[in-house]
């Protein structure tokens, strides 16, 4: 039986760290919601289910919703994490810290409120962009530099880290042409090479101002 992704059809978003984890390892899967009739099947599962929000995954009887929970879950299964449970949490723990990185991302273009247009809070977002490019984007990367630096086997972190690299590039180009970061940025190459078909497909969601990396000129001056 493949594994069935739920996420929304028109972004990226949460859902590409695991479609990148399957894409990597060859592993089939249906991306339910890009399906015809998947958005009402999604929400009715949803609801049988009680998940708050997609993404989410069902893989026979088992559903698990939250992206590094899925990731968690789907690690040791696709060879993308170790079989030690310490080692398997310590993942889940950068994991977890990807997720607070992403979460920032997204302030910068809706700092007050997620159900406001980005027109309609504008200043907030300029002045959030700009503690985001100047002082918690600077540390996000040297602490997973050193990361990169010392995790010697690649798992789905390397993969969350690629999209996170791709998405940045996509948001912020200005800014990322000014950031020296080695190691990150031989990860991307590699997984890049590795899921180029995957990314020249029609799979992959192109990045877009609807997802949660958006490229607005005034925020990355």
């Amino acid at each position: 039986m493949a594994y069935e992704l739920y996420y929304w059809p028109g972004i990226q978003g949460r859902g590409e760290f695991v479609r990148l984890a399957f894409e990597y390892s060859n592993t089939p899967y249906l991306d339910v919601a890009r399906r015809a009739g998947g958005m009402k099947k999604m929400f009715s599962v949803m609801q049988r289910e009680r998940v708050f929000a997609p993404p989410f995954l069902r893989s026979g009887k088992d559903v698990v919703f939250q992206t590094a929970a899925i990731l968690h879950y789907l690690g040791p299964r696709l060879g993308l994490a170790p079989k030690s449970e310490a080692r398997r949490r310590r993942l889940h723990q950068l994991q977890l810290t990807i997720t607070d990185w992403l979460v920032e991302v997204h302030d910068c273009h809706h700092p007050v409120g997620v159900m406001l247009y980005y027109e309609d809070q504008k200043p907030e977002s300029k002045r959030r962009a700009v503690s985001f490019r100047r002082e918690r984007l600077p540390k996000f990367l040297r602490y997973f530099e050193g990361i990169l630096g010392k995790e010697k086997q690649f798992s789905y972190v390397n993969l969350s880290l690629f999209q996170m690299m791709e998405g940045l590039d996509y948001a912020f180009p200005r800014t990322m042409e000014r950031i020296r970061a080695p190691a990150l940025r031989a990860n991307q190459l590699r997984v890049r090479q590795r899921v180029a078909d995957y990314l020249a497909s029609p799979r992959r969601i192109p990045f877009n101002t609807q997802g949660i990396f958006r490229h607005y000129p005034e925020l990355d001056r």
